[in-house]
């Protein structure tokens, strides 16, 4: 089980691990979580340029199984998993009835029939699991939250591949393909090895017990891999586009919202589908975008978008001087009319406005091609 500290916050198995390489630890999603240990700027640079690790113990693990597991998974998915073979990794939604969003997370389809796996993030492991388990209540469904049980390491960046072949010895990880999986084993135990990732650029994750998490990060410092915190993790996946739950994605922020109408299905049907269909018909007020600003300055979270008349029409969900681009961008919702790429938006920055564009949300392109 994962443990109480603090009276409240939890701690996942490498927090001791964490402690000992002298992280600055900070409360994240009701843990204690590393949030730096060099340095955001080197441990950014690491996973774009060589090779980083994450503990992402926190992330909630829960398998689905049973003879309407499908069923039930693509009744609560807004994407299709029917035709979806074993090992494969897919990302969606899960959606309220009004099309607000409940979670997003992965979906792995296991090499046994009719089962799966639930990644859905660290702040809604319990919320989830509950809901899961009411729409679950007339399908034959088993269902299992693992997620005090597991932990996980992400290890991310080009060198990703190597390393974990050269250092961990799973020579599998070069037949994965991106967002697929398989089983190998760890000391006897089962581990998940699967490559998707959450930075941009290639990437693993180790799924497998609490000690044996323990012991492939140490294993990983020391062969040299640069141990990563949440910083980093933040600004890389916002400059490779990527959403963050509670900022991009929320009950009150649809899939369709926050451009994410490309992982919905709409020729099956899914709870929330009627009400993202209405929106995507015309009825979308807000949309998530990328704003570019001609300034150093930076947009933080929370600050007002303003048109050219000084009208507020937004507000900035994520925002940061990229690190690899060298530019002040940002995240922003805004009314949907001024949404448009190259429409001139401004943030204003306590008295200050800084001009700016709108651009792709995807800021930065990796190279990674499997």
């Amino acid at each position: 089980m994962s443990e109480i500290i603090n009276g409240e916050l939890q701690k996942t198995c490498l927090y001791e691990e964490h402690v000992a390489l002298g992280a600055k630890m900070s409360p994240f999603a009701g843990y204690m979580m590393p949030i730096q240990y060099s340095g955001i700027v080197a441990e950014h640079n690491a996973v774009r340029q060589k090779v980083g690790m994450f503990d992402v113990s926190h992330m909630g693990e829960i398998f689905v199984k049973g003879p309407e597991a499908e069923a039930f998974i693509n009744h609560i998915f807004t994407n299709e998993i029917r035709g979806f073979g074993p090992g494969k990794v897919l990302y969606g939604m899960m959606c309220y009835p009004d099309g607000g969003t409940v979670d997003d997370l992965l979906v792995y389809r296991e090499y046994l029939a009719d089962h799966f796996l639930l990644v859905v993030n660290a702040a809604n492991i319990e919320k989830d699991f509950a809901w899961i388990q009411e729409q679950a209540k007339s399908f034959d469904v088993r269902l299992d939250n693992a997620s005090d049980r597991i932990g996980q390491i992400a290890v991310q960046g080009p060198e990703a591949e190597k390393t974990i072949i050269e250092v961990l010895g799973y020579k599998e990880a070069a037949d994965l393909g991106f967002y697929t999986f398989c089983d190998v084993e760890y000391k006897g135990e089962r581990l998940i090895l699967s490559r998707t990732g959450y930075t941009g650029e290639d990437g693993f994750e180790l799924y497998t017990t609490q000690e044996g998490t323990v012991e492939l990060w140490k294993r990983l410092i020391e062969a040299g891999v640069q141990p990563c915190g949440l910083g980093c993790r933040d600004t890389l996946r916002f400059e490779a586009g990527l959403p963050l739950y509670g900022d991009e994605l929320s009950p009150e922020i649809s899939p369709v919202v926050a451009g994410l109408g490309m992982f919905c299905k709409y020729e099956k049907d899914f709870i929330g589908k009627e009400a993202l269909l209405d929106q995507k018909a015309g009825k979308l007020q807000r949309k998530l975008v990328g704003i570019e600003i001609e300034d150093k300055a930076i947009p933080r979270a929370g600050y007002p978008v303003e048109a050219a008349d000084e009208k507020e029409v937004g507000v900035v969900t994520t925002g940061y001087h990229s690190i690899t681009l060298d530019k002040s961008i940002c995240f922003a919702l805004v009314d949907k009319e001024f949404a448009a790429l190259d429409t001139p938006l401004s943030i204003r920055i306590r008295k200050k406005v800084f001009p700016g564009k709108v651009v792709k949300k995807r800021f930065y392109q990796t190279n990674y091609k499997k």
